[in-house]
């Protein structure tokens, strides 16, 4: 028998959870929503799994990937999360006409990933991937962008972007003193956009 979604011969199903983990045909799908329906189809798709012995366990799992995103914004570093992927949720299961049907069938849902709306299982790596995205980092400064420092020996004073490292959380900028031009690493979050 092959793990192809569509083959009319399936395997017993599992009776308990811990069986269903161990199943060889676990694996995640990617169901395609109506655009912002993503968390109300989680929450639908959890819901009925929950009303469903049977279904506890097909379907093991339903994510929507995030990102967590690191912005400066005013000066200050402020996290937020983002979907990775707009319009799709992840649900991790065990591919059966019931569980197909159930995902298929949930309001604000269009259809699989896959030809026909056929779901293609994604491999180990391709799932590892969407849902442990890299964090990202983001600032609202630019480089060559004038600033203003506020914080510290040289507040008050504007500056220019040379570098940023938003790893570190530092910048480099030229500022000038005594009459000459020189290079300065501050923290990121010590200056702001100036208006």
């Amino acid at each position: 028998m092959s793990n192809n979604p569509g083959n009319e011969q399936e395997l017993q199903e599992p009776r308990t959870r811990e069986e269903a983990e161990k199943d060889p045909r676990l694996h995640w799908y990617v169901a395609h929503t109506y655009s912002g329906y993503e968390n109300k189809v989680l929450d639908t798709l959890k819901k009925s799994v929950d009303n469903s012995e049977k279904m506890k366990n097909l379907i093991l799992d339903i994510r929507i990937p995030v990102q967590e995103v690191e912005e400066i914004r005013k000066g200050k570093r402020v996290k937020t999360s983002r979907k990775v992927y707009p319009s799709y949720v992840m649900v991790k299961m065990i591919w059966t006409t019931e569980s197909w049907y159930l995902v298929r069938n949930t309001r604000g849902v269009t259809g699989f990933v896959g030809p026909e709306s056929k779901p293609v299982p994604l491999s180990d790596e391709e799932a590892e991937r969407m849902l442990n995205p890299i964090t990202e980092n983001k600032s609202d400064i630019a480089i060559g962008q004038e600033v203003e420092v506020i914080k510290g020996q040289l507040e008050g004073v504007k500056v220019v972007v040379q570098d940023i490292d938003l790893a570190r959380g530092k910048i480099t900028v030229l500022v000038k003193l005594l009459g000459r031009e020189n290079s300065l690493e501050i923290d990121i979050e010590d200056v702001r956009p100036v208006e």
